[in-house]
């Protein structure tokens, strides 16, 4: 089995759907053991599947739609997974630095062992601005003293996208104060239902994670595929990210959902493997 990472860098606010509603508030996904938002993986499949032009049956398997309409017979396991995405950086507004994205050791360390790289994880308070001054975000204040130079902050933040440049202020928080921080930046919208008479008859308010927020999922391919079909599936993963601009979860006519999506090189990694097992054969 192959496995990757994928990125969604958000261009409009997303609305994933909840899975209950309370009160007037129309929630969005969260984990249930962390309560933090994400994208579920069959939102992001189900996108994906259908955006496949060619040989989708072979890279996500049939469906009850086609065993119904009687062109497959089976159930069958496609080539290729999706994992949940999850979050990796979050934008918080600020009084003296404009935007800074926030992250902790907890979200670092779900991305770290994804990538099998030897990144360690930063302490917490670790500011890619250093120390000079003050941060004044939202409703808390770091004093300078309390903000250590992040120094190698560059190599947590994933490339392949011009979007991440835009990620220049990166923080560290502790588990708890990046969790408060993400509940309380949601993006919340509230809507108004008008009556027959034109006269506003109810609201609600709507959650979505805003913009510049930057997510990542895991995917790859089944074990029960051979050497060749493993790379016409990356491949053919790859080929549905030529256009790079997609529209992911609901509230599609309020143009909620616009993510740039991408990912690493998977034919280049697969070469690598080749070329290492050819070695490792030959000695």
């Amino acid at each position: 089995m192959k496995m990757f990472n994928a990125y969604l860098y958000l261009l409009s606010p997303l609305h994933t759907g909840g899975t209950s509603q309370e009160g007037n508030l129309v929630g969005i996904a969260k984990e249930s053991h962390t309560d933090l938002p994400y994208l579920p993986s069959s939102t992001i499949r189900g996108r994906l599947r259908a955006d496949t032009k060619e040989n989708q049956k072979f890279l996500w398997g049939n469906t009850i739609e086609d065993i119904t309409s009687g062109s497959a017979e089976n159930l069958t396991q496609g080539a290729l997974w999706v994992g949940d995405a999850g979050i990796l950086y979050f934008p918080i507004s600020s009084l003296s630095h404009g935007v800074v994205w926030v992250t902790s050791p907890f979200l670092l360390r779900r991305w770290i062992r994804l990538t099998n790289n030897n990144l360690t994880l930063p302490e917490v308070g670790s500011f890619s601005r250093g120390n000079s001054d003050n941060l004044y975000l939202r409703d808390t204040i770091f004093k300078s003293n309390e903000l250590k130079e992040w120094d190698e902050w560059s190599y947590y933040i994933p490339q392949g996208s011009e979007e991440t440049q835009n990620i220049s202020q990166a923080l560290v928080l502790s588990e708890h104060d990046c969790k408060v921080l993400i509940e309380s930046s949601l993006w919340r919208q509230v809507r108004v239902n008008l009556n027959d008479k034109k006269e506003a008859d109810a609201f609600r308010y709507e959650e979505a994670i805003p913009p510049e927020t930057l997510m990542f999922f895991p995917w790859g391919t089944t074990t029960t595929l051979k050497d060749d079909e493993v790379k016409t599936a990356c491949n053919g993963f790859q080929s549905l990210l030529e256009d790079n601009i997609k529209q992911i979860g609901g509230q599609e006519s309020l143009g909620r959902g616009f993510v740039e999506i991408w990912t690493d090189y998977p034919e280049e990694q697969l070469v690598n493997t080749q070329n290492n097992q050819e070695e490792a054969a030959i000695c």
